[in-house]
């Protein structure tokens, strides 16, 4: 309950940044402003994750929808600073900040994602990076932030997130769960370690 009436007021709050940098996208991109991609959520379940839309290739075309699915089995490799698919500055501040990430809050507010948590991941990554912990992981709902994004971010390798991930699922307490909120505000603000 405290999670999801947090997300009616972060939600809130945060509609006016969501609404104007979908504007903006869409102006830059000529497509949707937001994307779903096809994650693995709570207990196995699947979870079409909301973002804003920050990548494109020069090769698309407009699909006509509000929301595009994307359903690829890959998931993201490991985010390099130079991606080509980042063609603007605004997107890229949008990465760099999170702001990509706000509409994701709507999963917490319908109790398919948690405010602190394992970041979901595509059913590959799970079964590539993750193995026999694939089960630990999925035992607790997915998070807007979590640890490997506080003590690192996109500079740890997999084997670090795994640890990291493990280690929140396995040693979770209130602490751990209001520190990890608490650190992760200044990280947004100053965007470190993100690109």
């Amino acid at each position: 309950m405290f999670e999801r009436l947090a997300a009616v007021v972060l939600l809130a709050a945060a509609l006016p940044i969501i609404a104007g940098a979908a504007l903006v996208l869409w102006m830059i991109s000529g497509r949707s402003p937001f994307i779903a991609h096809r994650r693995v959520g709570w207990q196995g379940a699947e979870l079409w994750m909301l973002k804003l839309r920050t990548m494109w290739g020069s090769v698309e075309t407009a699909s006509g929808e509000w929301v595009e699915r994307i359903s690829d089995e890959d998931g993201p490799a490991l985010k390099g600073a130079r991606d080509p698919r980042i063609s603007s500055k605004f997107a890229r501040f949008c990465r760099r900040h999170s702001i990509d990430e706000l509409p994701q809050l709507w999963h917490v507010l319908t109790g398919e994602m948690s405010l602190v948590g394992p970041r979901p991941m595509t059913a590959r990554e799970l079964r590539r990076h993750y193995g026999s912990d694939v089960n630990v992981i999925l035992s607790v709902k997915p998070g807007l932030a979590g640890l490997w994004q506080v003590s690192g971010r996109n500079r740890l390798t997999y084997l670090e997130r795994r640890r990291l991930d493990l280690l929140l699922v396995r040693e979770r307490t209130l602490a751990m769960y209001f520190g990890i909120l608490l650190r992760t505000v200044p990280e947004v603000l100053n965007g470190e370690n993100s690109w």
